[in-house]
């Protein structure tokens, strides 16, 4: 057997489950991904003894029906989506005066750069942020890539607001 083809055999069933971002608030973050940006709690993980919380948010799909009240089978679900967003507060950093905030990875040194989010009509997407008061890093028609927008969450991480239908401007 080829490489390739081992290689496809044992991940066929691999998923891209989450990326961790640290917040200072995850009152104020868990509202902007639900109120903002329509995502959904799926789980909340405590660490008392080490002091932090893993809150993890996502897109559920009609398929998916409700989500499971037994811890277990919640938890499973949790860890089965693609693409959720796992929110780590460590405890304290809400309240913490002298806490500056996590590095967005956009300023020097460049490091992580954004998540991306598919609607279905960035102009849309984008004067319902504007109403919200979301803060803009770039407007759909802003510098030279059109079409596409980059907003930021309480913590200054960046978002790419795109549409599918209107990415052929990658395709070369």
């Amino acid at each position: 057997m080829n490489a390739a083809a081992d290689t496809a055999t044992a991940t066929q069933d691999y998923i891209m489950s989450q990326t961790m971002l640290r917040v200072r608030d995850p009152q104020r973050s868990l509202a902007f991904y639900r109120d903002v940006l329509g995502m959904t709690l799926l789980n909340r993980f405590d660490f008392a003894e080490m002091k932090f919380s893993l809150y993890f948010v996502g897109y559920l799909r009609p398929e998916d029906g409700a989500l499971p009240e037994d811890p277990v089978a919640r938890a499973e679900f949790t860890f089965n989506q693609k693409g959720a967003i796992e929110l780590t507060h460590n405890w304290g950093t809400e309240s913490d005066d002298s806490f500056t905030g996590y590095h967005n990875g956009n300023a020097d040194p460049r490091g992580f750069g954004h998540i991306g989010i598919t609607v279905p009509d960035v102009y849309a997407a984008c004067e319902r942020f504007e109403a919200l008061g979301v803060e803009f890093v770039k407007r759909p028609d802003d510098g030279k890539m059109k079409g596409l927008a980059f907003i930021k969450d309480p913590d200054g991480y960046w978002i790419e607001v795109l549409s599918a239908r209107n990415s052929s401007r990658l395709a070369g």
